[in-house]
């Protein structure tokens, strides 16, 4: 991942990182929107973790009730926690 220094250091890394559930939810404005298209296209790292939460969304979009439902409570408490983290941002 980038920086500074390069072709995509108009956008850090870690602001990719904090935008990356709205760019995926199409909820950026079109000029932030393109900074990360820009910085995606070249930056290795940050299209891995894009891929990475495509991943997690195409998976959890598969779960049903019963499936967390059926989870152990550890596992559930801490999905659910994760979940409405994600939700604040």
């Amino acid at each position: 991942m980038t920086t500074t220094g390069s072709p995509s250091a108009s956008l850090p890394c870690e602001q990719f990182v904090q935008l990356v559930t709205a760019y995926l939810e199409d909820a950026l404005p079109g000029d932030v929107r393109a900074r990360v298209d820009e910085h995606l296209a070249g930056c290795p790292g940050c299209r891995n973790v894009l891929s990475q939460w495509g991943t997690i969304i195409d998976l959890t979009g598969q779960l049903t009730e019963a499936d967390v439902e059926n989870a152990d409570e550890l596992t559930r408490d801490r999905l659910l926690s994760l979940f409405r983290g994600l939700r604040r941002r």
